[in-house]
């Protein structure tokens, strides 16, 4: 080989093997780049998904507070709902107890009025009957008047009360306290004829017996002694064991 051909190829060698090299480090270099590309495009990937899951998660998180502000106004009004429905019924339940009591109050005035208007149970002269109450009262009226010593008042009480209540159960005793009051006050004869009507009409009332001792007294204060006698006999006959016949015997005596 030829000296020039020599340095000719060791020349030719000199310049390829720099160019390979330069070429192999630029292959390194690419390759390198393009895994940094790679990298980096991952890396955005990521990132891109993480800002989605993001917005995704701030999206959910606003619905959600939407959504409790929401139900906080629901809240709100149920509360409100809730605060009317309880005055509500606060107010209804102050109705209902003030209509129960003026109910109680009205109903209360109508047992009073209806209990003053039912016939009640009296016991007089030790016998028992059913009286109305405004009978009860007129005739206490009279007998109060006579207790008091207003004879000629009682006298005409008890008269009102005689034609008023014909049927009453006080007939017997207020005949009888009608004669004591015309008794007192002197006239006699019409005394004698209520004690009568006490003796004719009520001949088994505990009230007879003294009616009749009464109407011989009034015959005794008229003067007629004889008519006085055959009374009180017959109240000796009549009624031979009562309180009246004895106090008759006496005064049979006296007028003997």
């Amino acid at each position: 080989m030829s000296t020039r051909l020599l340095a000719t190829l060791m020349l030719s060698l000199g310049l390829v093997l720099p160019v390979r090299a330069a070429l192999f480090e630029d292959e390194e270099a690419r390759r390198a780049l393009i895994d940094q590309r790679q990298t980096i495009k991952q890396l955005q990937e990521q990132v891109q998904r993480l800002d989605d899951e993001n917005a995704q998660i701030k999206r959910a998180y606003l619905d959600l507070q939407a959504q409790n502000e929401n139900l906080s106004k629901q809240l709100a009004v149920l509360r409100g709902s809730q605060e009317e429905l309880a005055k509500q019924i606060s107010d209804v339940q102050r109705g209902y107890k003030d209509l129960a009591k003026e109910i109680e109050d009205r109903f209360g005035g109508i047992e009073s009025r209806l209990q003053k208007l039912e016939p009640v149970k009296v016991t007089v002269d030790g016998l028992e009957f059913v009286a109305e109450p405004a009978e009860k009262r007129d005739y206490e009226a009279a007998l109060d008047l006579f207790r008091k010593g207003e004879f000629a008042q009682a006298a005409a009480a008890y008269q009102v009360f005689v034609n008023q209540y014909p049927r009453s159960g006080y007939l017997p005793t207020a005949l009888f306290w009608a004669g004591n009051s015309l008794y007192a006050i002197r006239k006699y004869k019409d005394s004698i004829a209520e004690f009568n009507r006490v003796v004719t009409q009520f001949s088994t009332h505990p009230r007879a017996s003294e009616a009749m001792l009464s109407i011989a007294n009034c015959q005794i204060e008229l003067k007629d002694l004889r008519t006085a006698k055959k009374t009180i006999d017959a109240l000796i006959k009549q009624y031979p064991g009562s309180d009246a016949a004895i106090a008759g015997k006496e005064r049979l005596s006296k007028l003997r």
